[in-house]
């Protein structure tokens, strides 16, 4: 029945919002056939922005539709599709890294230049990485940085401890900002950043809480100017909003669950609408909050891992493609991770088992009275599930888990939140439950480190961008990621990896689910050149640092 109501209601919002959208401005739509595209419109389900364009804050605006990386550029541009892959050049023309990878030493190139004219030097770059390493809340990579420091045009930028699972981190993923601009800002950690001054090929034009409007520069850029020359960015309020802008043509290019999506999307333009979901080393799954009693406990963690449905919430939630199914028990994704998994847990895969799950609580000291657990205390156990409101796959996978739970006695509720406080509040620590997704790299590194960083430790009211967002409190997770870190051979690694999986499995920090992707829905109806599997070149989502290469693939169709 909920899957018949919720495809229902899509469909009828889908017609609704298609009648309305139909009379709007589309710039691209009145252009007869001997004229080129010249405007993009890209989207997310992120509703109401306010205005905020700081670059290193995953909480602005431009941060969550991605406007960003059109504005500030990386030193290098990394594919996390083939994540193997050497970086491409990028702001730097070469990065040289220390045999023991505690430092990095990058050549900046000498043609790039800001959007109000300044050439772009290596005081810039080196002032950069000073900044994020002064104020943590700007380390949304939690990079241990030491110092950075310019000498003609090269940079050396110095880390606390080998960074060689951290490559792609250190040079793909830090907006470089100019010194002349950001010197003057008193706290850069709450600046919105009003005039945005980048390197990259787009300027803001306007801003407005439902749409980000850039424009290209109309010289200085570094390489050639992208042929897109306005590129918009809306914010919808839902993921049904979204799909129902994409059906129609208003929207272009967006990261967004669709449901049914083959009928919903790609059947309403068969020549034109596509959709492209490339796995990568990354998941997504229930974060749990490890400071509150009595989830502190790793045997009630562990019996919410044995009742939780993963096929249900792929196929119901997921429309069985967009986040696919977690089966290992040690989190890692097929066939990303396969070739990491450690002996001991090959061909283990996760099952609902609530049986089990009942005999473990209540061989631990917990007791079900009726269709109640309580705790050790005797206290009910009760949590709440919260996750932005407009989110329908998460908001779908909380009613599936809170279901799944109830069957061992545990009474969820569910949080619709608004995305900005939620986000907030997953870095602050208030929250109980919540479905996220974990960083991803070349290694399942990334997603261990994103559950039980102890680096990225805080106290609950002070924010952790970098991850570690259940408070996951051990020693041993913490010196295995520094060991796989800063190991020297395969073998050190291999024992390493093997420790992280053992402490995963056996307190589930968080419960795993889904793989993550990098991929999106989009229409070549206006562009072409996107990365597609015939053309891996990178990620195809809105929001990644590569977003920029993407734009400057894209040429009008037929041209």
């Amino acid at each position: 029945m909920r899957v018949r109501r919720s495809l229902a209601l899509a469909l009828a919002s889908v017609t609704a919002l298609a009648t309305l959208a139909a009379c709007g401005d589309s710039p691209n739509a009145n252009k007869n056939k001997a004229q080129a595209a010249t405007v993009l419109n890209a989207g997310m389900p992120n509703g109401s922005q306010t205005e905020n364009h700081n670059p290193f804050l995953t909480t602005s605006a431009g941060a969550k539709l991605g406007y960003r990386w059109q504005i500030y550029e990386p030193l290098m541009m990394w594919n996390p599709v083939k994540p193997a892959d050497p970086m491409k050049p990028w702001l730097a023309t070469k990065a040289e890294w220390s045999p023991d990878y505690t430092s990095v030493k990058v050549t900046i190139r000498d043609n790039a230049t800001w959007s109000d004219g300044q050439k772009l030097t290596a005081e810039d770059v080196a002032f950069t990485y000073n900044l994020i390493k002064q104020y943590p809340a700007l380390n949304d990579q939690g990079v241990p940085y030491t110092d950075a420091t310019a000498s003609g045009n090269e940079v050396t930028i110095k880390i606390a401890g080998s960074q060689f699972v951290n490559q792609q981190k250190v040079l793909f993923r830090v907006p470089i900002v100019p010194k002349h601009i950001w010197e003057k800002i008193s706290d850069p950690t709450t600046d919105i950043n009003k005039q945005p001054v980048g390197s990259g090929p787009y300027t803001l034009k306007s801003f407005t809480p439902a749409t980000t409007t850039l424009t290209v520069r109309d010289s200085g850029y570094w390489q050639d100017l992208p042929k897109v020359k306005e590129l918009r960015f809306t914010s919808y309020t839902d993921n049904s909003a979204q799909t129902t802008a994409l059906a129609n043509g208003e929207s272009e290019w967006s990261f967004v669950f669709i449901p049914n999506y083959k009928a919903v999307f790609v059947d309403k333009d068969p020549a034109h609408h596509k959709v492209w979901a490339p796995p990568v080393l990354g998941i997504h799954g229930l974060y749990i909050n490890t400071t509150k009693k009595p989830f502190d406990d790793p045997v009630l963690r562990r019996a919410m891992n044995m009742v939780i449905d993963r096929e249900d919430i792929f196929n119901t939630a997921e429309a069985g493609y967009f986040h696919p199914l977690v089966k290992s028990v040690t989190g890692l994704p097929s066939p990303a991770g396969d070739s990491f998994i450690a002996p001991e847990f090959q061909g283990q895969e996760q099952k609902v088992d609530v049986e089990g799950a009942k005999a473990l609580l209540t061989g631990a000291g917990y007791k079900l009275d009726g269709n109640t657990l309580k705790d050790k205390t005797g206290k009910p156990v009760k949590l709440t599930l919260t996750d932005p409101s407009g989110w329908s796959d998460y908001q779908t996978s909380l009613e599936i888990v809170k279901g799944n739970l109830s069957q061992i006695g545990i009474a969820a509720t569910i949080d619709k939140a608004n995305e900005g406080a939620w986000f907030a509040n997953m870095e602050q620590g208030h929250f109980d439950a919540a479905f996220r997704w974990t960083e991803g790299g070349a290694t399942p590194y990334d997603i261990y480190r994103t559950i039980m960083d102890g680096a990225q430790l805080k106290p609950i009211g002070t924010a952790s961008p970098a991850g570690n967002f259940g408070r996951f409190n051990s020693q041993e997770a913490t010196d295995a990621l520094k060991a796989y870190a800063n190991a020297t051979d395969e073998a050190a690694r291999t024992a390493a990896m093997s420790s992280l999986q053992k402490i995963f499995v056996e307190q589930m920090p968080m419960i795993p689910v889904g793989a993550d992707q990098v991929g999106g829905a989009y229409s070549t109806k206006n562009w072409v050149g996107w990365p597609d599997e015939s053309n891996p070149y990178g990620a195809l989502q809105p929001t990644q640092p590569n977003a920029l290469d993407v734009v400057l693939h894209l040429k009008p169709a037929g041209s």
